[in-house]
C-alpha cells in the first residue's frame, strides 16, 4: 500500500494525515468515489471522523498520484476516465516488465521458482466471477512477482504504484469474462518459459499478453463510456420533454 509524504509535520499530524490518505484510497477502490466526483472533503471529515485538514493534506498527495485534481475556486474532484491514459498505462507496463525479463531469469533460483509457482497456482486457483476482486489481486500478484525475481527494487515500486492507480482509478475490473481462460493460459506459457530460461521465448508471450488484456480493456472501458453517453443523452431527453 502506498504511503503519502510525512516531511516537515509533527508525528500526529502525519498519522492523521496517513490515515485520511488511506481512508480515501479506500473509499477509491470501492468505488464510494467515482470518476468525475467533486469532492467534499467536509463530508469526507465526517466520514472518517477528523479534522478537514489531514483530509486536504491527503487529497494534495493523491493528486500528485494523478487520482484527484484542483480547480482553482472550485475545490478537489476525482480524476475522470481517460482511455488515453489507460492505454499509456499499460504501454508503460509492458515497457517496464520487459526491461525487467532478463534480470529475474538471471536472478532465478530455487526460492524465486517456488514463489512464482505458488503465485501462478493462487491466480488458477482464484474464484472465477466477473467481478471478484480477489482474481484481480492474484492476477497482480503473478505479474509483481515475476518483476521482484529480478531484485530491482526501483523498478519494482514503479510497477506497483503503476498496477495502484489501475485498480484505484479503473477497478481493473473492465476485463471481459471471456478472456479469463487466455489470461490463464498465458500465464502458464510464461511461466513455463521463464522456468526454462527461455528468455526471448518469455519476451514474446508476455509483450503478447500485456498488449492483449491492454486491447480487451479499451474496449470494454469504450463500451462502458458510449454507454453513459447514450443515457446521459437519453435522460436529457426526457428532462426536456417534460419542460
Amino acid at each position: 500500500m502506498a504511503k503519502g509524504p510525512v516531511q516537515g509535520t509533527s508525528r500526529d499530524a502525519a498519522d492523521h494525515s496517513q490515515k485520511a490518505y488511506n481512508g480515501i484510497r479506500r473509499m477509491l477502490y470501492n468505488k464510494e468515489l467515482v470518476p468525475g466526483q467533486k469532492i467534499a472533503y467536509r463530508d469526507l471529515a465526517e466520514q472518517l471522523q477528523m479534522s478537514p485538514t489531514p483530509i486536504i493534506q491527503a487529497l494534495k498527495w493523491l493528486e500528485i498520484q494523478g487520482l484527484v485534481r484542483h480547480a482553482p475556486n472550485r475545490g478537489y474532484y476525482i480524476e475522470p476516465f481517460s482511455l488515453k491514459e489507460l492505454e499509456e498505462i499499460y504501454e508503460l507496463r509492458e515497457l517496464l516488465e520487459l526491461a525487467l525479463l532478463p534480470a529475474a531469469i538471471e536472478q532465478l533460483d530455487e526460492k524465486g521458482s517456488q514463489q512464482l509457482r505458488q503465485a501462478l497456482t493462487a491466480h488458477r486457483s482464484a474464484e472465477r466471477e466477473f467481478y471478484l476482486k480477489e482474481r484481480l489481486f492474484k492476477n497482480m500478484e503473478f505479474h509483481l512477482t515475476l518483476a521482484a525475481l529480478a531484485k530491482k527494487e526501483t523498478h519494482l515500486n514503479i510497477l506497483r504504484t503503476i498496477f495502484d492507480l489501475l485498480f484505484l482509478k479503473y477497478g481493473g475490473n473492465y476485463l471481459p469474462i471471456a478472456s479469463l481462460t487466455s489470461v490463464d493460459q498465458e500465464h502458464q506459457e510464461i511461466f513455463d518459459y521463464v522456468m526454462a530460461r527461455n528468455l526471448h521465448g518469455a519476451q514474446v508471450i508476455l509483450a503478447h499478453h500485456i498488449s492483449n488484456v491492454k486491447k480487451q480493456v479499451l474496449q470494454s472501458l469504450q463500451r462502458m463510456l458510449e454507454e453513459k453517453e447514450d443515457l446521459q443523452g437519453m435522460l436529457a431527453e426526457f428532462s426536456h420533454a417534460f419542460k
